[in-house]
C-alpha cells in the first residue's frame, strides 16, 4: 500500500505540475543555473549506468524503468536494443516518443503505468534512473526482488545516497509544504539497502557502482548483476 500511495503521489507530480519542467530540464533549453548543475549531474550519471551495460546491445530486450522524457531510451535504441519505456506519467511518456528519432521507433514501444508490471515482459537488463529515489529500503528491496525474476542480467539503478550534505538538504527540506513540489526523497546508505534486498529474497548481490554529485543532484548507482 505504501508503494502505491507514493507511486501516486509520483504521477500527480509529474503528470500534473512538472511536465514542462522536466521537458525543460532534458533538452537544451535555457534553465536555471541550480537547475544546469542538475541536468549536467544527470547526464554524468546516464553516462555512468549505460556503461554498465553491453556498448553492442543487439538482440537484448532492456526496460527503460521510469524512462521519463527519454532521454535513456535513445541511447540505448542506439546501442541496438528492443527498448520497453515506461514511465508512470503518460505525459513524459508522451515527449519521449516525439524525441525519438525516427530511424529508432521500431525498436522502442512506449508506454505508461508502473514499471514493476509483469506485464512487460522479460528483460536482458533493467535500467531504473531516478525512479526509486522516492522509496524506502524495503519497497526498493521488494521492487528488486519482482524485476529480479524477469531480468537475466543486469538491473542498473540509482538511490539517493545518505550523506552529510543531502540529508541536511533533506530535513530542511521537510520544513516547507510540499505542495507545489516533487514527493521526497528518501535517502539511502548501503548496507542497510543490501539487507532489505536480501530480506525481500533478492538472491544476486547488491553492489555500489559509483556516486554523482553535481551542485543539487546528489545520486549513487546500484547494480545486481547475473
Amino acid at each position: 500500500m505504501a508503494y502505491d500511495q507514493t507511486l501516486s503521489r509520483v504521477e500527480t507530480y509529474f503528470d500534473k505540475t512538472a511536465t514542462k519542467t522536466w521537458e525543460a530540464l532534458t533538452s537544451d533549453a535555457p534553465v536555471s543555473r541550480i537547475r544546469e548543475t542538475v541536468r549536467a549531474g544527470r547526464d554524468k550519471m546516464r553516462a555512468l549506468m549505460l556503461s554498465r551495460l553491453p556498448v553492442d546491445l543487439t538482440g537484448q530486450r532492456v526496460l527503460d524503468a521510469g524512462c521519463g522524457a527519454g532521454q535513456m531510451t535513445a541511447e540505448l535504441a542506439a546501442r541496438g536494443a528492443t527498448v520497453v519505456a515506461v514511465d508512470i506519467s503518460p505525459s513524459l511518456v508522451e515527449i519521449a516518443q516525439k524525441r525519438l528519432p525516427e530511424h529508432h521507433q521500431a525498436q522502442v514501444t512506449f508506454t505508461s503505468g508502473d514499471m514493476l508490471s509483469d506485464t512487460l515482459g522479460l528483460f536482458d537488463h533493467v535500467v531504473a534512473m531516478d525512479s526509486l529515489i522516492y522509496y524506502t529500503a524495503e519497497e526498493i528491496g521488494a521492487a528488486l526482488a519482482t524485476l529480479d525474476k524477469r531480468t537475466g542480467r543486469t538491473i542498473v539503478f540509482t538511490v539517493a545516497p545518505r550523506t552529510r550534505a543531502l540529508m541536511a538538504m533533506w530535513y530542511a527540506g521537510k520544513l516547507f509544504p510540499r505542495s507545489d513540489r516533487s514527493p521526497t526523497m528518501v535517502p539511502h546508505a548501503t548496507a542497510p539497502l543490501i539487507a532489505a534486498t536480501k530480506r525481500c529474497g533478492v538472491m544476486r548481490p547488491l553492489r555500489p557502482v559509483d556516486r554523482v554529485k553535481s551542485g543539487f543532484y546528489f545520486s549513487q548507482a546500484m547494480e545486481l548483476r547475473g
